[in-house]
């Protein structure tokens, strides 16, 4: 009976009122400081979910990491639950967390890329180089293709890229040599004195309707250049169909290793993508433009700001508010609506299909999502028209496409050339040749992603419906040469350990499938069959492009070069 009593009347008030203590707060609490930190950093920004991913920004850049205290406060001011804030800020590979107890990162990192194109480059050497010769204070970490493939090895100390990197190169940067900075002065007069901008003024001002704009662009058969070739007429006219208010993306998250072609067009001719941009907002009655940059290009962000601010200026954004959102270092993103879920504030997870992006993409609103390039060409076409454009193909292939070819070859880079363009074609008349001592033995025509072709198979146009029945795809357009120096064997390890890193983890098949990949190619040499079975497995079960793709390179090898996985 007193033990009854006892367990009765514990944690209750010693005063003899029989009323029970108040109840202990549970979990993390917010810190007053903390707190008081977090809401003078943000300023007067929006407490709005979809400003999260800038939010972690803010606190990455002036902090060097993210504290669980910093965190809990950032939570308790947008009105989330922390669980939420916590699973955004720990799925970026540019975000530090740092919990109660740990130890933070050092002041400064230095990122070595791993992509296939500096792989080839000597990554692996650099990165051991550079590991044994930095001061305290700074780390060295691998990190995914930084979109520097035309001028490899690359590195980036801090948010300075540098490419080609060397370490003396590298150590310069961390004694503070200056770094090349971006041109003080806008570009937006001199591309308006070119006739830019004159398209986007004519539609604004009723000089030509959406009708007749996507009409040009259907008839032209302009593509979506990000890797799944849309005609982006048919887009265009879904999105308008749709109900108001209606959305659009631009997709500048270019992680595919062996592309950089939107960096290229964002730092030489930003003017025109902008404007192609504002034209399809303008076609499709897109009232809100959300551009969405890899935060792996600083450079061009610094860019896109000013230009951005001078358009607004200029009165040329009248008719939609453009945001600039800046990634966090997570390929997946790439993909359409993973990229939704990051720019709205969740974990950018890939969501299943249907319904599509143009029936219920940006915060469940019919939505455009246009890549760069598709943007870029948009000016040209209609004020060209369409029979221009598809009189500029090669081999029966429509319009031109700007490939980004690296490797083993003299000249790499963007090459602006007819779409259907062969391989044999691209190397010989447009980056000088093989390199010096190197017999092409294979390429990737699209990617990481896009399967691997012999050099037998090097005539083939490189183009959208030529490549698939070869269980390829030109994809994005990056072309990375191989040579008969090169281990196809470690190209396979090298993709797949990419893939393997940059799974969401969202679904089994891709999640355990390329780790299970990596493991057989590393130990199991010669299971062609179980590989091939894993590979059928991962491209029928896999909710996205990542997983569904993620074994092109390697089926390809077992088809056309066995001896190299055996």
């Amino acid at each position: 009976m007193a033990e009854h009593a006892d367990r009765i009347t514990r944690g209750r008030s010693t005063g003899g009122t029989g009323r029970r203590a108040p109840p202990r707060p549970k979990g993390r609490q917010v810190e007053p400081a903390a707190l008081e930190e977090v809401r003078a950093l943000l300023g007067a920004a929006p407490r709005s979910r979809d400003f999260l991913l800038d939010h972690l920004h803010r606190l990455q850049d002036r902090f060097g990491h993210l504290s669980a205290r910093h965190l809990a406060a950032l939570a308790h001011e947008l009105r989330l639950a922390q669980a939420e804030v916590f699973e955004v800020a720990s799925f970026y590979a540019h975000f530090d967390l740092v919990m109660e107890g740990e130890a933070p990162p050092p002041p400064l990192t230095v990122r070595i890329c791993d992509g296939i194109s500096c792989e080839l480059a000597g990554a692996g050497t650099l990165a051991e180089a550079v590991g044994a010769a930095v001061p305290s204070g700074v780390r060295v970490l691998r990190a995914p293709c930084m979109g520097a493939c035309d001028r490899a090895p690359a590195a980036a100390v801090g948010h300075r890229s540098i490419a080609p990197a060397t370490p003396d190169m590298v150590a310069a940067a961390l004694s503070g040599a200056p770094e090349d900075a971006v041109p003080p002065s806008s570009l937006l007069a001199a591309y308006r004195a070119a006739g830019g901008y004159r398209l986007l003024e004519d539609c604004l001002q009723g000089r030509r309707t959406a009708e007749d704009v996507i009409a040009i662009l259907e008839d032209g058969a302009l593509r979506g250049m990000g890797g799944a070739g849309f005609p982006t007429g048919r887009k265009w006219h879904f999105v308008r169909s749709g109900p108001a208010p209606r959305m659009m993306a631009v997709n500048a998250d270019e992680g595919e290793p062996g592309t950089f072609k939107d960096r290229h067009f964002l730092l030489t001719d930003p003017h025109r993508v902008l404007e192609g941009m504002l034209v399809a907002a303008w076609a499709v009655g897109a009232g809100q433009v959300v551009f969405y940059l890899r935060d792996e290009y600083p450079d061009c962000r610094a860019v896109l700001e000013r230009e951005l601010a001078a358009v607004e200026a200029a009165g040329l954004s009248r008719h939609a508010s453009v945001r600039l959102v800046r990634g966090a270092g997570a390929y997946i993103c790439g993909e359409e609506s993973a990229m939704l879920e990051s720019i709205e504030g969740r974990r950018p997870l890939p969501r299943h299909k249907p319904p599509f992006p143009a029936q219920s993409g940006l915060f469940g609103r019919p939505t455009l999502i246009n890549n760069v390039e598709t943007l870029y060409w948009v000016r040209d076409v209609v004020e060209r028209g369409p029979s221009w454009w598809a009189a500029q193909g090669r081999n029966g292939a429509k319009g031109l496409r700007a490939y980004s070819v690296s490797g083993r070859v003299r000249e790499p880079g963007v090459k602006i050339v007819p779409a259907g363009t062969t391989l044999n074609e691209l190397v010989a008349e447009h980056c000088g040749g093989m390199a010096q001592g190197h017999r092409l033995k294979a390429y990737l025509p699209g990617g990481a992603s896009g399967g691997l072709l012999p050099a037998s198979m090097a005539d083939l146009p490189l183009d959208f419906g030529v490549l698939e029945p070869h269980g390829c795809f030109v994809g994005s357009g990056a072309v990375v040469v191989l040579s008969d120096r090169d281990d196809l064997r470690q190209v396979a390890l090298n993709l797949l350990r990419f893939f393997a890193d940059e799974s969401c983890g969202q679904c089994t098949p891709c999640r355990v499938g390329t780790e299970k990949a990596v493991t057989l190619i590393e130990k199991a040499p010669g299971e062609h069959a179980l590989l091939e079975d894993l590979a059928r497995v991962m491209t029928d079960a896999s909710i996205c492009g990542l997983g569904q793709a993620a074994m092109n390179p390697v089926r390809a090898i077992l088809r056309h070069f066995p001896e190299a996985l055996s």
